[in-house]
Order: C-alpha cells, then sequence, then structure tokens
C-alpha cells in the first residue's frame, strides 16, 4: 500500500470512519486492501456486503478495527424474518456492527410499531453486537426523521444512519444535527453519503455525529 501521512485533522477524523465498499462488483483483492488500509490509518471499521465478510474478518484478525456488515441493503423491503436471519448468520460469521435499513413503506404510512419491531428483530438477532439502523433521510421529512431516530431507540439498537447512499441524497449537517438532539448525548449517530472531504467530515462530527461511512476516507484524512 502507498501510505499517505494523516493531516492533524485527519488524525482526529479516522477513529470516526467506517471504511466502507458496497458496490455489487467489488472483489476480494478491493476488500484486502481496505482492510489493510483500516489497520494503517486506524479507521474504526471496514464495513462491507455479507458476501465479503468472511474475508474483513480474517483480513482484521487481531487488529483494533471492527468487521462491519450490512443487512437488508439497499432497500430495506426484506421481511423482518429475513433480515433476522442475515443478522444471525452474519455475527455467527465474525461481524462486530451490522448496518440495517429500516422499512421506508412503514416510515411513511407511519406504522411505528411495525418499524420498531422490524429494528427490534435484529436486534435481538445480533446477539448483543451492536446494531445501526439507516433511516434514508432523503425520503423523510422532519417530523419522520425524529419519530424514526426514536423508534431506533426504543427497539434497543446502538446508532441512526442517515443514507445508504445509493438511492439518491446523503446525509446534511441539518439532519445530523436533529438526529442528535432527538436520541440525545450518548446515542450513536452515523453521517454516511456524500461525506468526501476532511471539511464534510469535520461538519459532521461538529454537528453530532459519532460515525461517518465514507468509501473517499484515504482523501478525507490525508488531505
Amino acid at each position: 500500500m502507498n501510505y499517505k501521512p494523516m493531516t492533524e485533522d485527519g488524525k482526529k477524523i479516522a477513529p470516526y470512519i467506517d471504511h466502507t465498499i458496497l458496490n455489487p462488483n467489488t472483489v476480494k483483492a478491493d476488500v484486502e486492501k481496505l482492510c489493510a488500509e483500516a489497520i494503517e490509518y486506524g479507521f474504526a471499521s471496514v464495513c462491507v456486503n455479507p458476501n465479503m465478510l468472511p474475508v474483513v474478518v480474517n483480513e482484521l484478525a487481531g487488529s483494533n478495527v471492527l468487521a462491519c456488515v450490512v443487512v437488508g441493503f439497499p432497500l430495506g423491503t426484506e421481511t423482518s424474518e429475513v433480515k433476522a436471519y442475515e443478522t444471525a448468520k452474519a455475527v455467527e460469521a465474525g461481524a462486530d456492527e451490522v448496518d440495517m435499513v429500516i422499512s421506508l413503506a412503514a416510515v411513511k404510512e407511519c406504522r411505528f410499531d411495525d418499524v420498531e419491531s422490524d429494528i427490534a428483530a435484529v436486534v435481538k438477532a445480533a446477539n448483543g453486537k451492536h446494531v445501526k439502523v439507516i433511516l434514508e433521510t432523503y425520503f423523510l421529512n422532519d417530523e419522520e426523521k425524529v419519530l424514526a431516530c426514536k423508534a431506533v431507540k426504543s427497539a434497543g439498537a446502538y446508532f441512526v444512519k442517515t443514507s445508504t447512499g445509493f438511492l439518491g441524497g446523503g446525509a446534511t449537517v441539518e439532519d445530523i444535527a436533529l438526529m442528535r438532539q432527538t436520541v440525545g448525548p450518548d446515542f450513536g449517530v452515523k453521517a454516511s453519503g456524500g461525506v468526501r472531504t476532511r471539511e464534510d467530515a469535520l461538519a459532521m462530527i461538529d454537528a453530532g455525529a459519532t460515525r461517518i461511512g465514507a468509501s473517499a476516507s484515504i482523501a478525507i484524512v490525508t488531505e
């Protein structure tokens, strides 16, 4: 790996970053490279699709970097049973964290009992591993964002997360601030989707993000 030195801001930002690769054409060599980068720069985790989780677990063994996997990605339209099964298999395979996609239809129809039960099924299947819940904030109004955040907390998850980055839109400072205000000071908030520069990352952290999902992680910490 051609190591680029981190800036002082980069050293501050690196522990917040989930170093991410979720493209469907990702191959093993791509993930191995991602893991080496995450260890070198001290990122929080490597986040991948389930098919690449065994590679991540193997490559990160003995390091402090967490293995993160997505569930119900990127649409969130699977049944709760399917999401829970996918989660259980991921945890069995060595996942430390699970990023699940919320049911947007249930949010838009104000079926927040269903939203909460969907999340709770994944939380139960995660068996104590941290669950981050992707809201797809781009598709929600502020009231829906607030109610969705409250459902995430009630269901026992660990983080609220803005976006998949696959369906348009992405993290905004305004959404991060609203999510932080809603969940309080001690709950995880992840900015994901469109965070590509040092300035982007610092703005998200200042607004209340405690984790950042990024594929441009190297550029962010070496700018």
